[in-house]
């Protein structure tokens, strides 16, 4: 039935140049000017759409001014509508008599409203619009210039024929709906037909597909009777803001109104005023008014409630990192159904503590974690900033792999790192490799700062810090027992980092982050003293360790120190590689020491008293030493040693015979290991017998796997009422299992993978 054709409406951003306003508004200023015109053109312009409104209240002239002609043929679009009085205008009319002409011959859009007329009347001129176009033609038949009259005639006949084309295009009908959603509907019509979206820049998201496609889902979920909350979650620089910044640009029109705030947390910390900025950002944004400047948030955040109780909000809230945060700028209230709001977050217990959720009106809750790029996505998004490609040049590819290896998918890593090798020749690419594995700092590790920076307290910052420096990889249970022994708050703490995505827990019970997360740790730590490693309180470097120990430089700042003999090269450290335990003498505050495979001679009594973690893979001794201070050691390692029996005792006099100490001959009124937890002497092929457990009554892990030669366990492992975990496994030799079985009866994990069983 329609007389004019529907045109290609789809407009690529480089068919706007030229163009001087998206919508063109045609409307009868008497009967809809000051009502729903101005409420849909404030509408378009708050959705960024550039309109033009004639501001003329008279009409002055017969001919249509040349401006109105001129905004017409510079407008992507034009908005008509149709109200009673509309044809009375000779303006009007001419304006939709151009409009229709570019809609045929410049792909001209054309949205018809009938604002309470039927469009049949239109089409047929009846009513109204039969009553104005014959006065127009009583007039033109009361002209008496011909000429005139000849003008009036030919306009007549366009005017008709306009008014049926109008009526016959795909137009919305006002009759019986509410104006507000007839304007939000054709905003946001117009808003996806003209692809308004596009000429935002959008954050170039390579690889993050199918978090764009989760959110969208989750954004035009039309749930009417709830408030929606997604938390996006993640380590700094993962894309959490790219992400709702990415969604926020194509769907906010979508919204009677909405609100985009970014760098919350980090606009709270530059001043005081920051959090009454940001309150009044948002206000200004979502009544689309100028508010009057307050010194209160209290009287902000009621504002704030006021009007999302009232409109469909769409407001994003990027990068909050505390209660006082959300509390301020949400409020308690229940939002206005339909709304939607996104909040991005290092902290994944934030969202469900603020306000909204203390009320009988929770709303609806998701949360979506970021934990980076596939190996795919990785190397896209490295190439195209390295090679503005997808794929490496030829040549490239094994360095290009290694960095996607080292980057873990931290889109930020990958793009830094893309950029600074552009144009850079292999050997640079090289050479960049080497400086990577050393702990220098980097604008990464800035930006992954973020997410330390928040932690609540210092202790779960020395917590972090103890982690990334010393217990990656280890048994979380194991660990915790340690870090408690010297007052750290692990239960809590453990929660918060990975609630920041500082910490993870993997299937096996070990506590795992990631390299760059570690190497941001460590980072903070050497901080404390760049050139001087003898002055931080953490030593993890094995060359750093050795030379500290070596020029016996240590001192009572040190809370930790590992080397691993191992990993130097000898030829690189200039004489013996033998160490004296005096090195030690002067850290007295040192709680964790690893020293793996080293060679040390001197007395014992030198290792720090207030050692709590002891371990000494590869020890060459045959026995513990009797002097060695270890009233307050919680967990000591001596896999891979040489050590032929364990069965703790100290005297003045040499240690008796390996068959005494397996008995426990010990000072009576001594618990020499009153305080040991964890005991793992695991691959001592040398180790005969165990015993002594008198002595260590608070044991809970038992770890002597692979100990081949393990012939015997004492009956007095009864008395460790506290073990949990037995692990004998692969101790082929060990005689009396059954007996030890059964003793064992409060234990919760006992491990006899590889024992002989059958002949115990």
């Amino acid at each position: 039935m329609a007389v004019l054709s529907e045109h290609s409406e789809g407009f690529s951003s480089s068919s706007t140049h030229g163009y001087t306003y998206d919508v063109f508004l045609s409307f009868r200023g008497d009967d809809t000017r000051h009502g729903f015109t101005n409420q849909l053109y404030k509408a378009l312009m708050d959705a960024k759409i550039t309109t033009f409104l004639d501001d003329e209240e008279i009409e002055i002239g017969e001919d249509l001014k040349p401006e109105l002609e001129s905004a017409i043929k510079a407008s992507r679009a034009s908005v008509i509508v149709l109200s009673m009085n509309y044809a009375t205008s000779t303006w009007c009319l001419d304006e939709l008599v151009l409009i229709l002409e570019q809609h045929l011959t410049s792909n001209h859009i054309v949205f018809p409203l009938f604002y309470h007329v039927e469009p049949t009347n239109v089409r047929k001129q009846k009513c109204s619009f039969g009553d104005a176009m014959a006065m127009h033609r009583h007039r033109m038949e009361a002209e008496t210039n011909a000429n005139k009259r000849s003008k009036l005639a030919e306009k007549m006949e366009k005017w008709n024929k306009a008014l049926t084309e109008v009526a016959d295009l795909k137009g919305i009908d006002i009759n019986g709906r509410k104006e507000t959603e007839v304007i939000v509907e054709v905003v946001n019509d117009i808003y996806n037909r003209l692809r308004i979206s596009s000429r935002s820049p959008l954050p170039q998201l390579i690889g993050m597909d199918n978090s764009i496609n989760f959110v969208t889902s989750w954004l035009q979920d039309a749930s009417l009777h709830t408030t929606n909350i997604l938390t996006i979650l993640g380590i700094g620089g993962i894309g959490k803001t790219s992400l709702a910044k990415y969604v926020y640009t194509l769907h906010c029109h979508e919204f009677h109104t909405s609100s985009f705030i970014e760098d919350i947390g980090k606009r709270c910390d530059a001043k005081a005023s920051g959090l009454l900025d940001l309150q009044q950002q948002l206000c200004d944004d979502i009544s689309k008014t100028t508010s009057i400047l307050v010194n209160n948030a209290s009287i902000y955040t009621s504002k704030i409630e006021n009007v999302v109780s009232r409109k469909k909000v769409f407001l994003v809230l990027d990068d909050i990192n505390s209660l006082d945060q959300l509390n301020a700028l949400l409020g308690s209230k229940a939002f206005h159904p339909g709304s939607k709001i996104i909040i991005t977050t290092k902290d994944a217990w934030l969202t469900e503590s603020c306000a909204l959720f203390k009320k009988n009106f929770k709303p609806n809750h998701l949360k979506h974690l970021l934990e980076g790029l596939d190996d795919t996505g990785s190397r896209k998004l490295l190439c195209f900033h390295a090679f503005m490609s997808s794929d490496p040049n030829p040549g490239y590819e094994e360095l290009s792999d290694k960095l996607v290896k080292y980057c873990e998918g931290h889109p930020m890593a990958l793009k830094g790192m893309g950029k600074a090798l552009h144009n850079r020749d292999i050997s640079y690419w090289e050479g960049c490799m080497e400086e990577l594995k050393k702990e220098n700092g980097s604008r990464i590790h800035n930006v992954l700062r973020g997410s330390f920076d928040s932690l609540p307290s210092n202790d779960n910052k020395d917590l972090f810090k103890d982690i990334a420096c010393f217990f990656v990889g280890m048994d979380k249970d194991v660990a915790i027992t340690i870090l408690n022994s010297f007052g750290i708050e692990t239960r809590n703490g453990i929660t918060n980092l990975i609630d920041r995505g500082l910490l993870s827990i993997n299937q096996n019970n070990k506590l795992m982050m990631r390299q760059l997360i570690q190497e941001m740790g460590r980072y903070i730590v050497c901080e404390e003293s760049p050139n001087k490693p003898w002055k931080r309180s953490r030593l993890w470097c094995d060359e750093e360790s050795f030379k500290v120990l070596k020029q016996k430089k240590g001192k009572g700042n040190i809370r930790g120190l590992t080397l691993d003999m191992r990993t130097l090269e000898k030829e690189k450290l200039r004489g013996s590689v033998e160490l004296k335990t005096d090195a030690l003498s002067k850290m007295d505050r040192l709680m964790l020491l690893q020293l793996n495979y080293v060679q040390i001679r001197g007395s014992y009594e030198n290792f720090p008293e207030e050692l709590r973690w002891l371990c000494m893979h590869g020890f060459p001794l045959k026995s513990i030493p009797s002097d060695l201070r270890m009233e307050n050691l919680v967990a000591l390692d001596m896999s891979y040693s040489n050590i032929e029996s364990f069965g703790v005792c100290y005297s003045n006099s040499q240690l008796l015979q390996k068959r005494q100490k397996l008995d426990g001959y010990c000072l009576k009124d001594k618990r020499v290991l009153g305080s040991l937890k964890i005991l793992n002497l695991s691959f001592c092929e040398q180790l005969v017998s165990l015993g002594g457990f008198d002595e260590i009554p608070t044991l809970e892990r038992l770890i002597v796997t692979n100990c081949i030669g393990l012939r015997e366990v004492c009956e007095s492992i009864e008395q460790c009422v506290e073990l949990v975990l037995v692990d004998l496994s692969f101790c082929i030799k060990i005689e009396k299992l059954s007996r030890i079985v059964c003793v064992l009866k409060k234990v919760k994990t006992l491990l006899l993978e590889g024992c002989n069983l059958g002949e115990s």
